[in-house]
């Protein structure tokens, strides 16, 4: 996914991002317009330097495996497999953030730090939370003992980020 975003940040930059999510036509010479020519040189001129960022960015590994794939297939196939991971990935820390409950006696400052973790992995992963619904989140997973504390913090219906509920926490 990093990598991923790094690439599309460079290819943006290069003005080649559109290499991405178009296939070369090829145009025949014979038949084809001088401008619909030009167009295919520039495009298929972009996909070959796209092929080799793509490449020279991977893993040594990666790099082996991708060396002879044109780059719209490559990205097709790294999409694919990479989404499956990065899916299997948000659904394991969705379970963790959800099942997140601090025990009578833990540390809150540890329990605040862990949620915003999981937090912060799925903001990696594409998934943004609402910060009040964040809030709410840490909020839930407070043992009965904080119940004053909930209670007095939504009838003073304060507005707070991360820091300031961990500090009034």
């Amino acid at each position: 996914m990093e990598w991923m975003r790094n690439l599309k940040i460079t290819l943006r930059y290069e003005r080649k991002e559109y290499v991405l999510e178009n296939t070369t036509v090829e145009v025949d010479e014979s038949t084809g317009t001088p401008q619909k020519l030009a167009t295919y040189k520039q495009h298929y001129d972009d996909a070959t330097k796209v092929v080799f960022i793509m490449v020279a960015t991977m893993v040594p590994k990666l790099q082996n495996f991708y060396e002879d794939y044109w780059k719209y297939e490559m990205f097709l196939d790294l999409a694919e497999n990479f989404h499956k991971k990065a899916r299997q990935e948000r659904y394991e820390v969705v379970k963790a953030l959800m099942a997140c409950k601090l025990n009578e006696g833990e540390s809150i400052c540890n329990h605040v730090k862990r949620m915003q973790r999981y937090v912060e992995r799925l903001e990696k992963l594409n998934v943004f939370f609402d910060k009040e619904l964040v809030i709410d989140m840490v909020l839930n997973s407070l043992p009965p003992s904080y119940d004053h504390f909930i209670l007095s913090y939504h009838l003073n219906n304060m507005e707070t980020t991360w820091i300031q509920l961990h500090n009034l926490l």
